[in-house]
């Protein structure tokens, strides 16, 4: 179950260096999308930070598991935990950079942000509740 959660956090861990790298790459450019202050330069950095810090999160998540659930049984709650982690993993970081690109997508952040708040939310009641 935590097993995707696990190879899926490497990978956006990943990719946030990645896009680090390349970002990096432009970073001494005063002006680089529209200087050190711009919102789209504040909002690709934020994605860039988005991938690492969801990809931890989904690491925390995957090496906690066995202790919530050590029988390694099927467990719906933590299965939806599972799903909504990466859920958030993956909108965060896209709402990040549709709000660079055009800053009405700010409006989005209430996906990723309610889809990590409920999935550690479930993954507390679920440890909780055992």
């Amino acid at each position: 179950m935590a097993l995707i959660n696990l190879y899926f956090a490497w990978a956006w861990i990943l990719t946030g260096m990645v896009m680090g790298a390349v970002i990096g790459v432009f970073f001494h450019r005063h002006d680089w999308l529209g200087g050190f202050a711009s919102w789209p330069r504040r909002m690709v950095r934020l994605a860039h930070i988005a991938f690492l810090g969801t990809g931890l999160l989904n690491l925390a998540f995957a090496l906690s598991v066995p202790h919530v659930l050590p029988s390694g049984d099927r467990d719906a709650a933590l299965r939806a935990a599972a799903a909504l982690l990466i859920v958030g993993a993956v909108t965060m970081p896209t709402v990040c950079l549709l709000a660079a690109w055009r800053a009405g997508c700010r409006r989005l952040f209430f996906i990723p942000a309610l889809s990590l708040i409920a999935a550690i939310g479930v993954f507390l009641c679920r440890g909780f509740v055992q």
